[in-house]
């Protein structure tokens, strides 16, 4: 019987923004200590990126024909479960999977492929999401693509790629979209393509980004509707009647809630880390302690076509059974 679950990190980003690059950078840093079997989807017959992981190539699977969270996704359990096998019977080690999407996949899918399996649910954990997003063109990518919203509301890590070919306007105003859309992620300079090792153990906590105070976004003709609201909790909170209405939500709107990201007061010595993308929530990580010091409950959704004001009256009404009293942080529109 497996005594440790091992860990999933899936790669997603634009068509362009790096992904593979960095990949590469990955599997041959030299202060690596991990073993990395790799998965790659590609769009079309002929696939080329896995050439050029070189460092993985006998752990190294291709998916084509199609974008993973729609048309691969019985090809991707199908490997995950090929690759358990081949562990299990010694015929390869590995700590990590790497799932490389392409840069048109919505990441939801391939999590709920993973959580929803009996078999690869006991046997893998969600380690995190990392989205790449081009310093150069992600402002354009951004405004033009929805693809490239939902990967970076999903995102626990942006990896933020050629920022060595940006000038320091075009590199805030970049920053600042991606806090914008996703304020609980940590943003990762890359620079020149290469990165550390250390983007796949990222301390699990809630990232609480901030725009600057003077700092003036441009106007949007986006045609999707946006929006990223925060809380905090005064008093610790019922956990069992918080799941309740949390679940109705999501049933309601779980397609519409393209990401919840939380670290909640339940009474105990340390908070509960909450991290969904969409209708599937991953289970909830109990710390022993509160990090920093700090001791006061914040959650933020990121909605599409869902009214702040909605989701602000749910949760107020909802305040009583929570036994908590609750502050509205912020509202960011898109």
């Amino acid at each position: 019987m497996p005594s440790r679950k091992k860990a999933i990190t899936i790669l997603t980003g634009s068509l362009g923004s790096g992904k593979t690059t960095l990949l590469q950078s990955l599997l041959t840093h030299h202060q690596l200590t991990e073993n990395i079997a790799i998965i790659v989807n590609e769009f079309g017959k002929i696939g080329l990126d896995h050439h050029l992981l070189r460092q993985a190539e006998e752990k190294t699977t291709l998916l084509q024909g199609g974008c993973i969270c729609c048309h691969a996704r019985e090809d991707l359990e199908e490997e995950l479960k090929n690759l358990l096998f081949s562990s299990e019977q010694g015929e390869i080690d590995f700590d990590r999977i790497i799932i490389e999407t392409t840069g048109l996949a919505d990441p939801a899918p391939i999590l709920f492929t993973i959580m929803t399996n009996p078999l690869l649910q006991h046997r893998f954990v969600i380690d995190g999401i990392i989205t790449t997003v081009d310093a150069k063109n992600g402002a354009m990518q951004i405004k033009n693509h929805e693809e490239t919203v939902k990967q970076i509301s999903a995102a626990d890590i942006v990896a933020l790629t050629k920022v060595d070919i940006v000038t320091t306007e075009e590199l805030d105003l970049i920053c600042a979209e991606i806090i914008r859309i996703n304020p609980t992620c940590k943003i990762f300079h890359v620079e020149n393509g290469n990165v550390n090792p250390s983007i796949l153990n990222v301390e699990r906590k809630l990232y609480n980004n901030r725009l600057p105070s003077n700092y003036q976004l441009p106007p949007h003709n986006n045609t999707s509707h946006i929006h990223s609201i925060s809380f905090a909790f005064l008093q610790p909170l019922n956990w069992n009647s918080f799941g309740v209405w949390l679940s109705l939500l999501l049933y309601a709107k779980g397609e519409n809630i393209l990401r919840v990201k939380g670290i909640l007061d339940v009474g105990e010595a340390g908070p509960i880390i909450l991290n969904g993308v969409q209708h599937i929530i991953r289970p909830p990580i109990h710390l022993s302690e509160w990090p920093e010091n700090t001791k006061v409950s914040h959650i933020v959704f990121i909605m599409k076509d869902i009214p702040p004001t909605l989701l602000h009256q749910s949760l107020f009404s909802f305040q009583t059974f929570l036994g908590t009293e609750i502050n509205l942080l912020h509202v960011h529109c898109i």
